[in-house]
């Protein structure tokens, strides 16, 4: 059988369990302007229960942040981390 859609919509992948907040949730709040994990805290709540969540947020806006660089055309990606 033909499956029009070969590739189906990823589940959410949750990055705090505590307030059920997505890697998409985020992501969304970085390109508002949260550039902190305090800041994604005050957005969402992320990170304000348990705080086993802290890491992978700081790991989102660290790999947001040295993206975001290489595309602006840094040279040498070890002056950004």
């Amino acid at each position: 059988m033909f499956d029009p859609e070969p590739y189906p919509e990823r589940p959410p992948v949750y990055v705090c369990n505590c307030f059920a907040v997505t890697e998409e949730d985020v992501r969304r709040h970085m390109a508002d302007g949260a550039c902190t994990p305090r800041r994604i805290a005050s957005a969402c709540k992320a990170g304000t229960d348990c705080g086993s969540c802290v890491r992978r947020i700081q790991a989102l806006l660290a790999r947001t942040a040295l993206h975001r660089e290489y595309e602006s055309g840094a040279e040498n990606l070890d002056e950004v981390a």
